[in-house]
């Protein structure tokens, strides 16, 4: 366990209990004592946990966590996602991302494959999102023109909020825009869990030919807080083969396309 998922596990640990004590985070983790009270210093220096004499509690914002911190669930099935999503981009293309964790790591494959395949070689692609930190990871991509839109910054999950986006989105044309979601409900649409959010992605949506989201399974017969656009705008989905199959005949018998990416396990 490195540094980085030391640090999100042991957030995690605060929130789910509430408060955590050195000794109980020395064997939850299976690092020294100093290592823990190092790493407790290190986050109540960013304003994430409360530290306590002996330990740590959380604090009123440490429930929505910056996306560097978030311990990333179903690893195996959201690698498996990026690298479908990867193989389905074309050179010329004009793709959209959106943030999350998901969109996260498929813009980083699309990013080697546009940069190792010599079909790119002559005509890269265009990425418009508004996601800064993976503008931030493509933009030393040269086949890559990395088009970020306007907003203000949410230090939550790197996203670009707010009205300034409506200055640029609307004057694009995105071929193909793979759109990470917190919810797809199977009557009323897809869903994020911060408005500001849902708000940018619906334009991006209506700036797109064709919404591919991106979702492992847990998130499919979900919903969350606020509606990006209804199911109806959805073309494809890419999720792991531990999705309900249910959903998937939901989703077959409205039209939607499902690639169940990696290998099943068995």
């Amino acid at each position: 366990m490195n540094r980085q998922e030391r640090l999100s596990r042991l957030v995690e640990l605060v929130v789910d209990h509430g408060s955590i004590r050195v000794e109980d985070a020395v064997r939850q983790l299976g690092v020294s004592s100093a290592t823990v009270r190092r790493d407790l210093d290190a986050l109540a220096e960013q304003q994430l946990i409360t530290r306590t004499r002996g330990g740590a509690t959380a604090n009123a914002g440490t429930g929505e966590l910056p996306m560097r911190y978030r311990a990333v669930t179903k690893p195996r099935q959201k690698a498996d996602i990026a690298q479908a999503v990867a193989a389905l981009v074309q050179p010329g293309e004009v793709v959209g991302f959106n943030g999350g964790t998901t969109t996260t790591l498929a813009a980083y494959e699309v990013g080697v494959r546009v940069s190792g395949d010599e079909a790119f070689a002559d005509e890269g692609i265009t990425l418009i999102t508004n996601a800064i930190n993976i503008a931030n990871d493509l933009i030393v991509r040269p086949r890559i023109r990395v088009v970020v839109t306007g907003g203000v910054a949410r230090a939550r999950s790197y996203e670009l909020i707010g009205p300034l986006s409506s200055l640029v989105l609307p004057s694009v044309s995105i071929d193909t825009l793979f759109l990470g979601i917190n919810g797809l409900d199977l009557s009323t649409g897809i869903y994020a869990n911060h408005d500001g959010e849902a708000a940018v992605n619906a334009a991006l949506v209506a700036a797109a030919n064709r919404v591919i989201v991106v979702a492992d399974s847990s998130k499919i017969g979900a919903t969350a807080f606020a509606r990006i656009a209804p199911l109806s705008v959805v073309s494809t989905v890419i999720t792991d083969h531990d999705v309900n199959p249910a959903h998937l005949r939901s989703l077959a018998a409205q039209g939607v396309d499902v690639i169940q990416a990696g290998n099943p396990l068995v």
